[in-house]
């Protein structure tokens, strides 16, 4: 197995970047590959052009789909799909998933000895992840709180002016209520 790693490293270390024919001339076509397909195309015929995708160049066999550490990566999006990851594999948690969706995968993982590989330090992403919860939070709780304490002085604001009005002030106040009202469309 590492013996194939290594050759697979070396093959890929002397393969070209196989590009579409004139795709450095023309800004719409892609640096990717497609075979040449037309009648007089000069590199479908191999006139001396730039090199084109052969077997040579695939990884072997028993080292194929695997990653540079010789493990199979398996794309996991939730809790259920580390029963498919083995010792013969290592987990990619999916990038649509979610901070608290992500935490308890990676603690299943840790509790299973699961690898994950888009994540350094699995511990530590957990500890910062449960700290950021733990500060939003408080936030909320303190942001409620504000609120709850905002509304009270309102209230006391509003009937503190109320005691200063005097009958008349009371008077035409409501009378602006009422009309208000009237006029309302609904």
């Amino acid at each position: 197995m590492k013996e194939s790693l290594e050759l697979r490293k070396k093959i890929k270390a002397r393969k070209p970047k196989f590009r579409m024919q004139n795709s450095g001339r023309l800004a719409r076509l892609d640096d990717k590959w497609r075979k040449p397909k037309g009648i007089d195309s000069k590199l479908r015929l191999r006139y001396a052009r730039r090199k084109t995708v052969t077997p040579g160049y695939g990884s072997p066999k028993d080292v194929k789909y695997l990653n540079r550490n010789g493990f199979k990566e398996i794309i996991v999006n939730n809790v259920n799909d580390l029963e498919n990851v083995d010792k013969n594999c290592v987990a990619i948690i999916a990038s649509t998933v979610g901070k608290l969706k992500k935490l308890k995968i990676i603690e299943v993982a840790l509790s299973k000895d699961i690898k994950i590989s888009n994540i350094k330090d699995p511990k530590k992403y957990s500890e910062k992840v449960k700290k950021q919860f733990e500060k939003v939070k408080k936030e909320k709780v303190k942001k409620s709180e504000d609120k709850k304490v905002k509304k009270k002085e309102d209230k006391k604001d509003k009937e503190s002016i109320e005691d200063k009005l005097s009958d008349d002030e009371k008077k035409k106040q409501e009378k602006k209520e009422v009309d208000r009202l009237l006029t309302k469309k609904f």
